[in-house]
This record gives C-alpha cells, sequence and structure tokens, in this order.
C-alpha cells in the first residue's frame, strides 16, 4: 500500500483529497504537510502523520517525506517564487528515494500561445518532473467551477457579468470532484508517466454562465463581453490592483482563444459517474 505525502493539505484541494483517501486507506499511511501548528494538532487527531513546513522550507520537506514513497505536490499560489518552490519540492523527493510524484497542473490547450503567463508555470513544472527521472502522474485540471463567483462579481444579478473573454468556453470542474478523482487516481493506480486531462464533459461561455444564472434565479442576466483595453480601464477605475487586472485580463484573453475549451472523458471516468454539469455547479455555489 502506498504511503503518501499531500502537500497542501489545508487547502480545498487538498483537504478532499485527503477525505477521499481515508475512506479506504488507514490514516497511517497518509502523511500532510501545513503550515501551521492548529491545522497539525487537527490532522494528528484524525491519525494522520503531520508536518509543519512549507515548500521554500527544504528541511521541513525532508521531514515529512520520511517513510513516503508518494507525494502529490499540489500547485503553490503565485504570491512567492512558485517555480523555485516546486523544484524544492520534486529535489527534495528525489533525494530522499521517494518513488512517485504527482502535481497539479493546468488543462491548457498551447503552451506556447499562453497570454497568462503564471500558466506557462506549470508546463515548466512539467518538465522539470518529468528530468527528475520520478515516475510522474501529471493531472491537468480545467478552470475550477468554483471561480466564477468572483468572476462574474457579487452584483451580478444587479449588473450582469462584464468580460473580455467574447464567446470562449471553458469546460469548468467544481473543485471537489477534481480532487474526488485525484485522490482515486493516487489509491488505484501505478505511477507509469501519465498525463491526465481532468476536465468536464462540456464547455461553456460567459453567455452560458448568464442564461444558467437568469433560469435558476428568476432575474434576467446579461452577459457584456467588451474589448481588452475598456475593460481594462473599468476594473482599474473600479481600484482593482494592477497586478490583480493584469491576471484576471490574462485569463479573459486564453479564454477568448480557447485554452480553457478542451474536453475529457478522463475526469468522469475516475470520478465514477458524471461530473456536476454548469448549472448544477452554479446552483451550489450561488445558493439557489
Amino acid at each position: 500500500m502506498k504511503k503518501i505525502l499531500i502537500t497542501g493539505a489545508t487547502g480545498e484541494l487538498g483537504s478532499t483529497v485527503i477525505k477521499t483517501l481515508l475512506k479506504t486507506r488507514k490514516a497511517d499511511n497518509i502523511s500532510v504537510l501545513t503550515r501551521n501548528e492548529e491545522s497539525k494538532i487537527e490532522f494528528e487527531k484524525r491519525g494522520l502523520n503531520a508536518f509543519i513546513g512549507q515548500y521554500s522550507d527544504v528541511e521541513s520537506l525532508v521531514k515529512a517525506m520520511e517513510n513516503v514513497d508518494t507525494v502529490l505536490l499540489i500547485s503553490s499560489g503565485d504570491q512567492g517564487d512558485r517555480m523555485q518552490e516546486h523544484k524544492n519540492v520534486i529535489d527534495t523527493a528525489k533525494k530522499k528515494g521517494v518513488q512517485n510524484i504527482a502535481y497539479t497542473s493546468r488543462s491548457l490547450k498551447d503552451k506556447n500561445t499562453l497570454v497568462n503567463k503564471l500558466m506557462t508555470e506549470h508546463f515548466l513544472t512539467e518538465d522539470y518532473i518529468k528530468e527528475s527521472g520520478l515516475k510522474y502522474i501529471i493531472f491537468r485540471n480545467a478552470l475550477y467551477m468554483d471561480v466564477l463567483p468572483l468572476f462574474v462579481g457579487k452584483h451580478v444579478f444587479e449588473k450582469g457579468i462584464l468580460q473580455s473573454a467574447g464567446n470562449g468556453k471553458v469546460a469548468y470542474v467544481l473543485k471537489a470532484e477534481q480532487a474526488e478523482a485525484i485522490a482515486n487516481v493516487l489509491m488505484n493506480e501505478n505511477f507509469e508517466n501519465q498525463t491526465l486531462n481532468f476536465t468536464g464533459p462540456d464547455a461553456y461561455s460567459f453567455y452560458d454562465v448568464a442564461n444558467a444564472l437568469t433560469e435558476l434565479s428568476g432575474k434576467q442576466v446579461i452577459y457584456k463581453s467588451v474589448e481588452v483595453e475598456p475593460f481594462n480601464k473599468i476594473m482599474l477605475d473600479n481600484g482593482i490592483p494592477e497586478p490583480m487586472v493584469k491576471k484576471i485580463v490574462g485569463f479573459n484573453i486564453d479564454i477568448k482563444n480557447g485554452q480553457e475549451a478542451t474536453v475529457t472523458n478522463e475526469l468522469q471516468h475516475y470520478l465514477g459517474r458524471k461530473p456536476t454539469n454548469l448549472k448544477e455547479g452554479l446552483k451550489l455555489l450561488f445558493n439557489l
């Protein structure tokens, strides 16, 4: 039986992976990396091997990988040096004799034409893993449906949706379903250098999102697609910090260019059921 280390254990993705693993795996076969003492205590109460640490702290990674043969590297946030943090995890895994590594990447059509440069770091991480000699499974995850409330804003039912994504589509998936499928793979699959594209069975535009919200709420929600420059100015005028504006614009252009539209049945296969569709997901996310 694999002895697995889950990094990013306190986030929603990591938490759901752990929850799913515990349905069929003994807690003492699961190690977790967390940033704070409170979480460590809670994990230990559940019988898991918990370690305080972070990707930038190599010493903590060394301790967490003791007696571990498989590591799930949940991608780091973009606040620090993400590539170096990922390299620290991969290098430590190799040094400690870990056999297998899994990584939560992103399902994107063409790394060479991406506008959102933060996304290119996923592909750089994939390359580093492949060069490491570790056996790997790369999870190329679709954009989480859970981000839609952030994209459309708090006043979507009064003001509608304003983005610059045109008719571009996204194969959204709920984060919890991504995590559940990842756990199923970790439990049941041998690591044979696979790349799995975990997307929804359908892709949706913001027009589809607006129509679904209209049907669910009974209020007319309209999506207006604007060009990048006016959209950029509107967000800056609304007080959104420039780095965040740049990130949002990058997402929009990539969506418009079809980067997020790839559809596969791989998630459905490992989830064991059809993933939640857009309308059902929005009903959950907006409490409708």
